[in-house]
């Protein structure tokens, strides 16, 4: 990606970057009190794809550009971040303009809005491909193969350092937003990313890999919210084998995780988990082992 010119907004006079105060009452000792209340700061993002508007974001002004590759590759309208020829971003306008090598991304525009459908999503207005659509995606990119083995012990420690971080970020100051962590069978963090949105979090996580030419085929994906069938889809597409919540999964979920032979793992707790398919790849001991890729 080429040429980028990018406008970045500044923090908060009053509240650390992406939340702000705002007067509230708040009940102590019995007592409703006024107090300066720090709120996580929710901004639309209008996108244009090749001089055509594609949909509006609602985001946390952070890590925006990375929102936004991984946001348009996802969702199959680049295929990465080769084929942008530079993006503009303006957080205060609320503005994000892409423009691809080859004008294609108007073409995937057209496909994009073409079959619209209602997502258990939160925090973003848009439309998503249909499942079959994204399936398709995921096999014509990074499908998951057999990927690492996890030991037990690993994927608690994942989720506790995942946790560790969003109460220092801003969920420790607003309660109000997910993050999303990748790491390495090893336990080893390779970047977190917190949004507003659950699933702006993973769109931040896939652009970051993307824009940093990371090595996926062998992570792993720990996720601060209920593992939907969206969830899974976006950890496929980043190319994880084994997503780790601490909350619990779906139905269409788990049919999709095992249709593309993933690892979803629950209620990772200090004192369980639960493995719900893919149980091949969680150990006791021995973490970081490695089997061949499917083809």
């Amino acid at each position: 990606m080429a040429d980028r010119t990018l406008a970045h907004g500044s923090a908060s006079d009053d509240g650390p970057q992406g939340a702000t105060a705002r007067p509230a009452l708040r009940l102590v000792d019995g007592r409703l009190v006024p107090v300066d209340e720090l709120v996580a700061e929710e901004s639309p993002l209008a996108l244009y794809v090749d001089g055509e508007e594609l949909v509006t974001l609602v985001a946390s002004p952070a890590d925006l550009e990375e929102l936004v590759v991984g946001f348009l590759t996802s969702e199959a309208i680049v295929s990465g971040p080769a084929q942008i020829r530079w993006t503009a971003i303006d957080p205060v306008a609320g503005e994000a303009w892409v423009v691809t090598v080859d004008g294609s991304g108007r073409r995937a525009r057209e496909r994009f809005l073409r079959h619209p459908a209602i997502a258990s999503c939160c925090g973003r207005t848009r439309p998503t491909a249909y499942f079959q659509s994204d399936l398709d995606v995921v096999g014509r990119t990074r499908r998951p193969g057999r990927g690492p083995t996890l030991d037990v012990a690993t994927a608690r420690d994942l989720v506790r350092t995942l946790e560790a971080h969003t109460r220092a970020s801003l969920f420790g100051a607003t309660g109000g937003v997910h993050s999303a962590l990748l790491a390495r069978a090893d336990g080893s963090v390779v970047a977190v990313r917190s949004d507003i949105g659950r699933h702006n979090a993973l769109d931040k996580l896939y652009g970051h890999t993307l824009l940093a030419g990371t090595d996926t085929a062998r992570t792993v994906v720990a996720f601060s919210g209920r593992i939907s069938s969206e969830v899974v889809l976006k950890v496929a597409k980043i190319g994880s084998a084994i997503v780790l919540s601490k909350s619990a999964p779906t139905t269409l979920a788990l049919d999709l995780a095992a249709q593309l032979g993933m690892t979803a793992v629950g209620f990772v707790r200090d004192d369980r988990l639960t493995v719900y398919t893919g149980p091949e790849r969680i150990v006791q001991g021995g973490a970081g082992e490695t089997g061949p890729d499917r083809a």
